[in-house]
């Protein structure tokens, strides 16, 4: 299949979100501090958000003729993200949400864009075009809250 890449790609982002899914429930039901009531609405905000993406990217991944994963072992074993593995402070959770952010639009930008272009398929890069506008808004954000620790 000449898009097998690209389904490959889909695919780990799909992992890729559904561990950010988990991850951002786990900082949602944990998170301590000053700053919690923002936080703790702000983090259900971002789960949901997840919530619908990996569904649009499942789809995807099926109207272009592939099988989206569909297991935790697979997402754990397919994704680049890590599961959360501590109860971290706040500062500490914002930091790393601005990384793995960071990390999405880079596998975005240098990975899927050039693959959905070379097989020219425009659906696909306008939804990868769409995910980075929204995730570097969040990168914003998060270095906005880091300013004032």
């Amino acid at each position: 299949m000449k898009n097998q890449k690209l389904i490959n790609f889909l695919n780990q982002e799909l992992s890729n979100f559904n561990v950010m899914y988990v991850k951002l429930h786990r900082y949602h039901w944990f998170i301590q501090g000053h700053h919690f009531f923002g936080l703790h609405a702000q983090f259900e905000t971002l789960y949901k958000e997840f919530a619908a993406d990996l569904d649009t990217i499942a789809e995807r991944i099926l109207a272009i003729g592939g099988k989206p994963l569909a297991t935790l072992t697979k997402y754990v074993d397919e994704s680049t993200i890590k599961e959360a593995t501590a109860d971290d402070k706040e500062t500490e959770i914002i930091t790393q949400l601005h990384k793995d952010y960071n990390q999405l639009i880079h596998e975005i930008v240098e990975e899927g864009m050039p693959l959905a272009r070379e097989l020219n398929d425009e659906p696909t890069l306008d939804l990868l075009i769409g995910l980075q506008a929204k995730f570097e808004k969040h990168v914003w954000m998060l270095r906005s809250f880091l300013a004032y620790e």
